[in-house]
């Protein structure tokens, strides 16, 4: 029987209880003054005819975290499965996959042209604040040069991206994507983190592991990639821009199910569309953050709820456990790890 009780409490350091009083500072308070879409416009540009799931996980994360707008960009056939999900989220049926053999045309046509294509997504950016990439994405050519399309696209607007899963090929095979980007999160799951490396000349050597720690790894993909934050998920999650690490040693559950990695990409950017709002300065904050490292702790903020949400699930559910389970629990991870965020609260103090 999983253990009811291990649902309590989350327990950790004092190294991440101190990186989780700093993230609670960029959560804004729950105000009368605001209005519709100051608190996050988060959009994910994935979705295709077989992957409808990790878009909607995603996105329905970032939703019940608290960002106030949450879009999907999609397939058509992605659009239609994904609306019966939910109707809270705003789905977009704008990507293409490439036409099967027996209906594609010699001719050209707007609907196999990447270029064409993303010009139809590209207005969609200039109303979000941040982008996530890759959830469904699948690995169909049309759909991958579209994505690349849009990503640089976002990069030129200043726009804040997460990317994950198959959009992570985008980078294998074209680093300049993100080099230099600080505004860009990348999110690799083992086998991915390993790809990385290896497309970046930074094949792991076992011999030097124990002289670089646990965490030299993510910090040479991240300076190769020139300040990008990475975050190498496992039994900790360690966060690196190639200059400065954290790691988040919250407990998680020990089911891995398909799915969860999507709850990460969309808490990360609710906490990145948090960013914009505390450096837009909409409520009184004192600016006790250094911009710096803001997206470094929306990282770590999105690992610490992934991570909860993932114990209280399979405290819960044990190995009957599914990704649909940590979307249900990411408002109580909110409030086990930073409480409520509003008015009456910030003149109490912190629950950290």
């Amino acid at each position: 029987m999983p253990d009811q009780s291990a649902a309590a409490a989350p327990t950790m350091s004092p190294a991440t209880r101190d990186l989780l009083a700093r993230v609670r500072m960029m959560i804004p308070p729950m105000l009368e003054k605001f209005h519709k879409g100051q608190l996050g416009r988060v959009g994910v540009i994935g979705g295709s005819e077989d992957y409808t799931g990790a878009p909607y996980f995603s996105a329905m994360a970032s939703a019940r975290l608290g960002c106030d707008m949450s879009h999907v960009i999609c397939t058509p056939t992605a659009a239609t499965v994904i609306k019966s999900y939910s109707p809270n989220l705003m789905v977009h049926p704008l990507m293409r996959q490439s036409p099967s053999p027996s209906t594609a045309t010699s001719s050209s046509s707007p609907d196999t042209d990447p270029q064409q294509i993303a010009s139809r997504i590209t207005p969609l950016l200039d109303r979000l604040h941040v982008l996530v990439v890759g959830p469904g994405l699948g690995r169909d050519p049309l759909m991958q040069d579209t994505c690349a399309l849009v990503v640089a696209a976002a990069r030129a607007r200043g726009l804040p991206l997460v990317v994950d899963a198959d959009a992570l090929l985008l980078v294998q095979r074209d680093p300049g994507l993100v080099r230099g980007y600080d505004l860009a999160v990348l999110t690799p799951n083992v086998v991915e983190f390993g790809r990385l490396e290896k497309a970046l000349g930074l094949d792991a050597d076992p011999a030097k592991e124990g002289d670089e720690g646990e965490t030299g790894r993510v910090e040479r993909l991240a300076e190769k990639l020139g300040g990008v934050t990475v975050v190498q998920k496992g039994a900790r999650d360690h966060l690196s821009d190639g200059k400065v690490t954290a790691t988040v040693d919250l407990e998680g559950g020990r089911k891995r199910s398909g799915g969860q990695g999507d709850t990460l990409t969309g808490s990360i950017a609710t906490f990145l569309a948090w960013r914009k709002a505390y450096l837009d300065g909409l409520w009184e904050h004192g600016g006790t953050l250094e911009k710096e490292e803001l997206v470094r702790l929306a990282a770590v903020g999105g690992s610490a709820i992934t991570r909860e949400c993932s114990r209280l699930a399979f405290a819960k559910r044990g190995r009957s456990l599914q990704a649909s389970d940590l979307t249900d629990e990411v408002h109580t991870a909110f409030l086990n790890l930073f409480g409520e965020v509003d008015a009456a609260s910030e003149s109490s103090g912190s629950r950290l």
